[in-house]
């Protein structure tokens, strides 16, 4: 983690055009309890602001060298530089947007480590969430909505997925694997976590060599290649991203696995047919709790009565809209249920829950992974795209370490079968053989 922290910490200094003030020495630091009189408007709003934030140990400097700390922080875990007026007073306005986007921009500079200074954000934001309510649904009513209706989820999706198979290799690793890995030690490479994933997935569905499986939501394929490769199974996957069901039809014919791998380019509301089981990691996200009673039916058309699935998703500890630059910037129309949300996909329609875990600080684990990656390949991304972007996608990616690291994102994996099946394990061996 710190090499990765170090990355980040000395990239942000590149950030462009960008006036750096003078360091702060230790006096300037404690003096920050500056009498009203002799701080400026911008200074003393932005004071208020980190006191309603629950007064989080950071330090920001202005572009005038006014330096702004939280009362009673002794020593600050990160020091945010603020470009001009109106990068400041957008940050009073709309702090989950603004600042994002003034990162990107290069308005926003982070000296420090940004995980550290994400995570301390987040933990003085679970202390706010009563007192910030009102105003928060009132700012959420305004924001433009990304719906997951047929054509609306392929807008969204094309969105995050289809800007190039070649940046996302930079950084996912060999598998292509853009979801949670499972680290079975510390040691674990990237590599290794995500085929341990595959195989933690498969165990849970108990498969068989011979048996069919639908995947809602395939990515660029891997979770279905092994499933057939390493479990003799056939597969159908649904996806609506043109540019991975391509690169995924590409690697199963390479393989050799296309008479056992079928990518389907459609969307999961349109799949049919009877199957052994049904499996969907890192889909549900994107489906919109909307549309959960009608996942439920495919499901259970699916299944038939009988066999059995597997869900895998980001969720939260309690219902809550996605981070909204999160949505507007990089992941429009997501959103993480709570598992009281994920209940409306099986109780309509009589599947029973087998087994629910939580593989949050596996997800903090590859996020971390992916970053160190993508710092590694920030000069190719930058050629790929530009300075902006670089800065965007590695606020995402530190940003949601800190989300996993302090509880704000959680990550489930729910296994059920319909409700009158008895073709269920009695014991957990399952998950232990190999």
């Amino acid at each position: 983690m710190n090499a990765v922290e170090n990355c980040v910490a000395s990239d942000t200094e590149r950030s462009r055009g960008a006036r750096t003030p003078p360091a702060p020495d230790a006096e300037a630091v404690q003096d920050l309890a500056v009498p009203a009189g002799r701080s400026s408007v911008g200074g003393r709003a932005l004071a208020r602001l980190l006191a309603f934030l629950g007064n989080p140990p950071v330090e920001f400097i202005l572009w005038t060298g006014e330096r702004v700390v939280a009362a009673g922080a002794i020593e600050p875990v990160a020091r945010v530089y603020i470009a001009d007026r109106r990068t400041l007073f957008g940050l009073l306005a709309d702090p989950q947007v603004r600042f994002g986007d003034g990162y990107s921009e290069g308005r926003i500079r982070v000296e420090g480590d940004l995980v550290r200074l994400l995570e301390t954000t987040y933990h003085a934001g679970a202390a706010r969430t009563k007192k910030f309510s009102v105003v928060r649904r009132g700012v959420e009513l305004i924001r433009r909505r990304h719906v997951n209706t047929l054509p609306g989820s392929r807008d969204n999706i094309h969105h995050h997925y289809d800007i190039g198979n070649a940046f996302y290799s930079l950084w996912l690793g060999r598998t292509m694997a853009y979801t949670c890995a499972y680290y079975p030690t510390p040691q674990s490479t990237l590599d290794e976590a995500q085929v341990a994933k595959m195989d933690h997935v498969c165990r849970k569905l108990r498969l068989r060599a011979g048996e069919t499986v639908v995947e809602a939501g395939c990515g660029w394929g891997a979770l279905a290649l092994h499933m057939a490769r390493q479990y003799g199974v056939k597969v159908r996957a649904f996806n609506i991203s043109h540019e991975q069901i391509v690169f995924a039809r590409e690697k199963a014919l390479r393989e050799g696995l296309g008479s056992q791998v079928e990518y389907v380019e459609d969307d999961y509301r349109n799949i049919s047919g009877h199957y052994d089981a049904f499996v969907s990691v890192g889909m549900l996200e994107h489906v919109g709790v909307d549309n959960y009673q009608t996942l439920g039916r495919v499901v259970q058309e699916c299944l038939g009565g009988r066999g059995r699935g597997l869900i895998h998703s980001i969720g939260r500890n309690r219902p809550a809209a996605m981070h909204p630059w999160i949505e507007k910037r990089i992941f429009p129309g997501a959103y993480p249920p709570a598992l009281s949300e994920m209940l409306q996909i099986f109780e309509p329609w009589n599947l029973s829950i087998l087994d629910i875990e939580n593989l949050r600080l596996h997800y903090a684990h590859t996020l971390r992974d992916w970053l160190a990656l993508y710092e590694g390949a920030r000069d190719r991304v930058a050629a790929m795209f530009d300075e902006r972007f670089v800065r965007m996608w590695r606020l995402y990616l530190a940003g949601s370490i800190a989300a996993f690291t302090t509880g704000t994102l959680q990550l489930f994996q729910v296994v059920f079968a319909p409700g009158k099946s008895n073709d269920v394990p009695m014991t957990r061996e399952h998950l232990y053989a190999r």
